[in-house]
Order: C-alpha cells, then sequence, then structure tokens
C-alpha cells in the first residue's frame, strides 16, 4: 500500500473513530465509571469496533465516493 493510501485510510478510520468514542463515553461514560478500565476498555471495543467496521467506514467510503468520483487510471 502506497503512503498516499495509507494516509487516505488512517483519516478515513479516524474520522469514524473520534465522533463515535466520543458520542459512546457522553452516553455511556458515567454508567461505565463505575467499572474497572479493563471492563469499559472491553466493552467499548466490543461495540464500536465492529460498528466502526461494519458501518461506519463503509458509509464514509460512500460519501466519498459520491463526492469525489473516480479518476480514470491508465
Amino acid at each position: 500500500m502506497k503512503t498516499k493510501a495509507r494516509l487516505l485510510a488512517t483519516a478515513k478510520i479516524w474520522v469514524v473513530i473520534y465522533p463515535s468514542i466520543t458520542l459512546f463515553l457522553y452516553v455511556f461514560g458515567e454508567p461505565l465509571s463505575l467499572l474497572p478500565l479493563y471492563q469499559r476498555t472491553f466493552l467499548l471495543t466490543l461495540s464500536l469496533v465492529p460498528w466502526i467496521v461494519f458501518v461506519g467506514v463503509p458509509f464514509v467510503d460512500f460519501v466519498l465516493r459520491i463526492i469525489a468520483p473516480p479518476s480514470d487510471k491508465k
């Protein structure tokens, strides 16, 4: 994978992760604060990794395809 493609993939993942974690902690932060850190981390990753992989990043890809049609590579 070229550097440009890696940077683009990093940006797409970050665009999904940051708001997802922020919303998750806003909604569930206080109830989860009663749990030990390793359990909070487990629940956070258990719920957010599938969200990011199966919904978040594909949605960002979809939006980017609409905004910037693919260029012709020869």
